[in-house]
C-alpha cells in the first residue's frame, strides 16, 4: 500500500465508523466527555462511537492551547464540549500528527483565528498530498495548514506552564509530536500510544515499529508514578499503562525478529499466528492481531 492509499484507508475507517453509528439508531450517537486531568488541563474524549483522537486543552489566564481537533462531522459537538469548560477562544492548536481524525477540523478552527502548530513534516505532508475528505483528497486549504512548525522541539510558556513539544522520529508517522506539561506532570502522546490496544503504525507515512518503541521509551523516561498520560486513543493512562504497552511491543519485536530470521513470506508468518498470545488483550476492530502481525513484519523487513 502506498502513501496515498494509506491515507485513504484511514479515512475510510473513520468515515465508515461514523456512518455505522449514524445508521444504527438504537445506539447513542457519538459525542464527547470532558475530564479535568490536572488544574487547567483537560482531556476531551469520545463516547458512544468513534470521535477521533483524544483532545487536550490547557486553559488559563494566558489563553487556550488545544491539542488535536477530531473530524468535521463532529465539529459542533466538539465545540459544545469545549464551551462547557471555557468560553475563551482557542489561541493555539497543536496537531500531534497528520491523520484526519486528529486534524479534521483544522480549517474551521484556523478560520477562527487560531494559530496551528505542528512538526514541519506534517505541513509538508498536507501541502504535497492535500487532506482527506468524504469526496477524496483535496488541496489543503490555507486555513488548515500549520503556521508555526518545528523540527526537533519547541516550548510554550503559557498558563503558568513550561510545556515542551518534541518530535519522536519514525514512530506512528514521520511527523509525530508529544506534548509535556512539566509542572502539571501531564503528557499528551498523540498516536504514539494506544492505551490497551495494538497501535496503528503507519509505515507508508514514515512510521516504524522500532521508532514507535523508541517513542514510548522516551515518554517513559520523563514520566513518574504520578504522571497522567493522555493517549491518542483509549482511556486516560498512567506510567504503568504505558509500561504494559511497551513490554508488549518489545515482545512483539522479539518474536517477529525471530520469525523473519527463520524465513517465510508475510502470508506464511500470518498463517503461523506468532502473536496469538496477545490476541485476547490487545486485539481490536481496526488493528487486529493479523494486522499487527503484518505491520510488524513489514516494518522490520524494511529495517
Amino acid at each position: 500500500m502506498n502513501r496515498f492509499n494509506s491515507y485513504i484507508a484511514v479515512s475510510i475507517f473513520v468515515l465508515t465508523s461514523l456512518t455505522s453509528v449514524a445508521e444504527e439508531k438504537a445506539k447513542p450517537s457519538p459525542s464527547f466527555q470532558t475530564t479535568e486531568v490536572s488544574p487547567g488541563i483537560h482531556m476531551i474524549s469520545g463516547v458512544g462511537g468513534f470521535t477521533g483522537g483524544n483532545i487536550g486543552l490547557s486553559i488559563g489566564e494566558d489563553g487556550v492551547v488545544m491539542i488535536d481537533d477530531s473530524m468535521p462531522p463532529l465539529l459542533d459537538k466538539m465545540k459544545k464540549a469545549i464551551n462547557s469548560i471555557t468560553t475563551q477562544p482557542v489561541d493555539f492548536l497543536i496537531n500531534t500528527h497528520v491523520h484526519g481524525d486528529h486534524t479534521g477540523n483544522n480549517e474551521s478552527i484556523g478560520k477562527d483565528g487560531t494559530r496551528i502548530v505542528a512538526h514541519e513534516n506534517l505541513r509538508i505532508n498536507m501541502l504535497t498530498k492535500g487532506v482527506a475528505t468524504q469526496k477524496g483528497r483535496v488541496k489543503a486549504p490555507k486555513a488548515a495548514l500549520p503556521v508555526i512548525t518545528f523540527s526537533h522541539s519547541m516550548s510554550f510558556h503559557l498558563n503558568n506552564e513550561d510545556a515542551k513539544i518534541f518530535h519522536v522520529e519514525r514512530a506512528h508517522t514521520d511527523g509525530d509530536a508529544v506534548i509535556h506539561f512539566k509542572s502539571a506532570n501531564v503528557i499528551h502522546t498523540g498516536d504514539t500510544f494506544f492505551n490497551g490496544m495494538f497501535p496503528y503504525i503507519d509505515i507508508d507515512n514514515g512510521g516504524s515499529l522500532k521508532g514507535y518503541i523508541d517513542a514510548q521509551k522516551k515518554v517513559l523516561s520523563i514520566s513518574d508514578n504520578n504522571t497522567k498520560i493522555i493517549p491518542g486513543h483509549g482511556p486516560l493512562a498512567s506510567k504503568a499503562d504505558l509500561k504494559k504497552s511497551l513490554a508488549m511491543l518489545l515482545e512483539v519485536k522479539k518474536i517477529m525478529d525471530k520469525v523473519i530470521k527463520d524465513g517465510g513470506s508475510e502470508d506464511d508468518v500470518v498463517k503461523a499466528n506468532p502473536l496469538k498470545m496477545f490476541h485476547e488483550k490487545w486485539n481490536w476492530g481496526f488493528i487486529t492481531t493479523e494486522r499487527m502481525t503484518r505491520q510488524a513484519y513489514k516494518s522490520l523487513k524494511q529495517q
